[in-house]
């Protein structure tokens, strides 16, 4: 899928950023995008920048970013105004890429009802490694193989019984960190903690540095498969 291109030829890629992210956050995602092989043009949507997150935007990506934030309820009442302009596209072929808290926003209690089930706090599960709202690290499986990663209160994916869905990463107790699922002819990849997460993300918490943005392209390659 490759979607609408710019007046530069290219896809357009959508990162949000407003009142339901915080500094740092777009920008990682942002960055990461346009490092990566898929020669997009990555551009800022929301209330302050120069294209609004609207329908009319929409229709001209190929792929809408929701970056990480605060917490999820403010967060969408900040954005239930865009609920169906987000699922429209993603319904008809758009892709959507959800960064912890835009993975709790892929949900439905409260969220833009995009995955075949629903988020929680992984903090709050019985078998959480993490059981604080802090900045720090967390051990997951990726495809198999264990990574430590950047987290801050990421969601756990619950899963509706034989969803479609494909789990790229298990928190220690198995249940999913990030995954990748089917939205109409669309596509939802979705990920608790932040693979996308850069050095100074790291050194101003007190945390070694840790370079995931494999992690973070893995992600985004699932996403754009057909």
């Amino acid at each position: 899928m490759t979607g609408p291109e710019t007046a530069a030829g290219r896809p357009l890629a959508l990162v949000y950023r407003g009142p339901a992210s915080l500094p740092g956050c777009p920008e990682a995602v942002a960055g990461m995008l346009s490092r990566g092989p898929w020669q997009w043009e990555v551009r800022f949507t929301g209330p302050r920048e120069e294209l609004p997150l609207s329908a009319a935007s929409l229709s001209h990506a190929s792929v809408y970013a929701q970056p990480g934030g605060g917490t999820l309820v403010p967060a969408y009442l900040r954005l239930f105004r865009r609920r169906r302009a987000i699922r429209d596209f993603v319904r008809a072929g758009g892709r959507y890429l959800g960064f912890c808290l835009g993975g709790y926003l892929a949900g439905a209690t409260p969220g833009f009802g995009l995955l075949p089930g629903d988020t929680d706090r992984y903090i709050s599960m019985a078998g959480a490694t993490v059981q604080d709202d802090g900045d720090t690290l967390i051990e997951v499986s990726w495809r198999g193989r264990p990574r430590t990663l950047y987290f801050q209160d990421g969601p756990v994916f619950v899963l509706d019984e034989h969803a479609d869905a494909s789990v790229l990463a298990t928190y220690a107790d198995g249940s999913p960190a990030a995954l990748v699922a089917p939205f109409g002819a669309g596509r939802v990849a979705v990920t608790g903690p932040h693979p996308e997460a850069t050095d100074d993300w790291y050194t101003s918490q007190g945390l070694p540095v840790l370079h995931t943005l494999d992690l973070a392209m893995d992600l985004v390659e699932e996403a754009m498969r057909k």
